[in-house]
């Protein structure tokens, strides 16, 4: 599972939302929260670090859900650390996110304390959701 990540579809799912429901194992809350892809790959990133918050939720229990479009997915939280993949996830919201009202937060996700809060979503629970079948949970 190393390499695992979304099929094309629902990558292309997230890279045209705008904010993306994320929910740490079963018994939390959905999070609205900023989506940007990169080379393929799914991340959001947290405002804040909160001992409460989703961000440490998914730090503590790593599997979880991601709604996106009409779709809901098993996903799991990776935590990227490399410079150049935390770079290019600022520069994806920046040319996501690119109005007048984003540009506060945009400024914010690239301080470097909250480029540690980046989180990076594959594929979960056996990948089942993503296998060729094209067998997805359908929220409509």
């Amino acid at each position: 599972m190393a390499d695992a990540k979304f099929p094309k579809e629902v990558v292309d799912a997230f890279t045209n939302a705008k904010i993306v429901g994320v929910r740490s194992g079963t018994q939390h809350k959905y999070t609205g929260v900023w989506v940007a892809v990169v080379n393929g790959r799914v991340y959001a990133r947290s405002w804040n670090d909160k001992p409460t918050g989703w961000f440490r939720a998914f730090k503590t229990e790593p599997e979880g859900m991601v709604q996106v479009a009409t779709l809901e997915l098993p996903a799991r939280a990776r935590f990227p650390r490399s410079a150049r993949v935390l770079g290019a996830v600022t520069n994806a919201f920046a040319q996501k996110y690119n109005t007048k009202g984003s540009r506060k937060w945009v400024e914010g996700f690239a301080d470097p304390a909250r480029e540690l809060t980046t989180i990076e979503f594959v594929p979960g629970w056996t990948s089942a959701c993503c296998q060729t079948s094209g067998a997805l949970l359908n929220l409509a």
